[in-house]
């Protein structure tokens, strides 16, 4: 049984409906745009590069720490290098490379 008790005028119940109306049109368009396939795609890709972002920073991070213990190893306080552990890493970088040389060369034959 429908309620009788409304006091509206039709013009006022007429207003309340087309207020619906664009509020619920205002809906649909935004949960168009919502499912629309190239909002899914960009939102997927914005995630993914967010998500990348954090990673890269992680490892920049990780990377500086790790150059600043290895530099530390290498160099003082004053940021003199320290001879006694620069030169043996160097000799073993140059025979090395004179291996790499000469694995090189005789394949090359």
């Amino acid at each position: 049984m429908a309620d009788t008790s409304d006091t509206r005028t039709p013009a006022e119940i007429e207003a309340d409906i087309r207020r619906r109306r664009e509020v619920l049109a205002e809906t649909l368009d935004a949960i168009g745009v919502r499912v629309h396939p190239k909002t899914i795609v960009g939102d997927a890709k914005a995630k993914v590069v967010a998500n990348l972002d954090h990673t890269v920073g992680r490892a920049y991070v990780q990377v500086n720490r790790v150059v600043s213990d290895v530099r530390a190893q290498f160099v003082d306080e004053e940021g003199a290098p320290r001879l006694e552990r620069v030169v043996p890493v160097a000799l073993v970088a140059v025979g090395l490379v004179g291996l790499l040389a000469l694995g090189v060369r005789r394949r090359g034959r």
